[in-house]
């Protein structure tokens, strides 16, 4: 599932391309029908996303995006081609430089037009995005701190923080050494603020990046140059794979419904 950097990028990629411009919105595969015939001809105001949600604004209405675990947009310029599959929505545009650009959207788990309470219930429901504020530690640690969940667990609830999935849970546990087992009442408020400011740090270098890499220079194999995809993560997806740092084998297990990895010695607690 993209995590929040990916929706970040994608907002501002799709607002520099249809922001302050009619769109025609269209539905081929016909299950966005009614919201295309709503949104079809008007202007865009503003894109943007928060956490894993991604929101157009159309004067009154908002488009809501949720991508789930299948969703993806294509966009590209000139004529679109020619509709084909579960194209759920498109929308095309007179672009920036004069030229037609074009975004297609498959698979997503949410799509719809929402009113503005109906969007105000959606970020309610949500804790702090790290890429949105850099006070969320306090605000998403009042629901850890007193939670006999594994952190683990909280780490990929998105009422605790938004934006967080299943690579950067493993990763910043790693990196701050806390067992993804460990309740959340026994993670401690500074321990806590220090993995929040570190996720802001990864995060944007993840919005910058377009990619998520996590590990620092020292602990790669290749020190210099691009990052390679096998060094960019400590714990992620290198089941049985020594860890970096004490080269012990890097264990996985399910936790609500993903794939965690972690190294029991460096994560003992």
């Amino acid at each position: 599932m993209p995590e929040g950097h990916t929706l970040f990028r994608l907002a501002r990629e799709q607002a520099a391309l249809f922001a302050g411009r009619p769109v025609h919105v269209t539905s081929p595969q016909g299950r966005f029908a009614s919201g295309a015939a709503l949104l079809d001809g008007r202007v865009v105001d503003e894109i943007t996303s928060y956490g894993k949600h991604l929101f157009a604004c159309f004067g009154a209405d908002t488009l809501h995006v949720h991508l789930g675990l299948y969703g993806t947009y294509t966009t590209g310029l000139g004529d679109p081609p020619t509709p084909r599959g579960a194209l759920r929505m498109r929308w095309t545009a007179e672009g920036p430089d004069g030229g037609g650009v074009w975004t297609d959207l498959r698979g997503a788990t949410a799509c719809d037009v929402l009113t503005q309470p109906e969007v105000d219930a959606i970020l309610d429901r949500l804790g702090p995005d790290p890429l949105r504020t850099r006070r969320g530690g306090p605000l998403s640690y009042a629901r850890v701190g007193h939670s006999r969940t594994a952190v683990g667990a909280l780490l990929m609830d998105q009422s605790v923080l938004a934006g967080v999935g299943n690579v950067y849970r493993a990763e910043i546990l790693y990196r701050h050494g806390i067992s993804p087992f460990r309740p959340g009442r026994d993670v401690g408020a500074e321990e806590w603020q220090a993995l929040w400011d570190d996720l802001v740090v990864l995060l944007r270098a993840g919005v910058r990046l377009g990619r998520i890499v996590t590990t620092n220079p020292a602990d790669r194999s290749r020190r210099s140059g691009a990052v390679r995809r096998e060094d960019a993560h400590y714990v992620y997806r290198r089941t049985g794979l020594p860890c970096r740092i004490c080269g012990t084998e890097v264990r996985t297990a399910e936790m609500v419904g993903r794939n965690l990895y972690w190294c029991p010695v460096c994560q003992a607690t």
